[in-house]
């Protein structure tokens, strides 16, 4: 998939999302905020000027989130993005409400809507994971000038072929064709086993 489609699935298949951002505290505070739209390298959303989260992105200019989509875990897609945002003001507002609709019974008038005000996630990464699919399906991607951040493990050239590996990974990730062996990056659940058991360090992280 490309980064547009990644972000397309958020607003269109997905659309609620539950965010993190941080307080005066530095403790995380969660709420639920609907993707509104999205381009080639943006998300975007809308909140009041009164609530709280309003001052958070105001102040750390930076947020995360999750969204799911599935009837349980195993026919569950989630992906998550962290990234920093800006406020884009009320001029967008009327093209969101016309994407979504229902917006238009929460805050009914022009006059109500005055209180509103558009954010836009413009530099980010994000994960993408697919419980639904044998084996699973993982991957990363990141728009604006974010960078891709790589997580999970990865087998280096100090493999002594042993496989003790082998037995311990829940998803068969683990190519034993190769010298040294690898592991398949979009498969793999990032749960540690093969990193623990190495008995000469062979697995690290990414």
């Amino acid at each position: 998939m490309t980064v547009q489609q990644y972000l397309s699935y958020i607003v269109n298949d997905i659309h609620r999302t539950i965010v993190a951002t941080v307080d005066d505290k530095g403790l995380p505070v969660t709420c639920a905020i609907d993707m509104m739209d999205a381009d080639e390298n943006s998300l975007y959303f809308l909140t009041a000027k009164g609530k709280s989260i309003y001052d958070r992105l105001i102040k750390r200019k930076f947020l995360a989130f999750t969204a799911m989509k599935g009837e349980d875990t195993m026919t569950s897609v989630a992906v998550s993005v962290r990234g920093k945002v800006r406020e884009l003001g009320f001029d967008k507002i009327p093209e969101l409400f016309e994407k979504n609709p229902y917006m238009k019974e929460i805050y009914p008038t022009e006059e109500s809507r005055r209180a509103l005000t558009v954010f836009q996630i413009y530099e980010g990464s994000g994960e993408w994971f697919d419980l639904s699919k044998k084996p699973i399906e993982r991957a990363s991607f990141a728009f604006g000038k974010a960078e891709e951040s790589p997580e999970g493990y990865e087998i280096t050239d100090a493999c002594i072929e042993c496989s003790s590996c082998l037995d311990v990974c829940p998803q068969n990730c683990i190519e034993s064709d190769t010298i040294p062996y690898a592991i398949e990056q979009e498969h793999c659940l990032h749960c540690g086993n093969c990193h623990t058991v190495c008995p000469v360090g062979a697995v690290t992280t990414r």
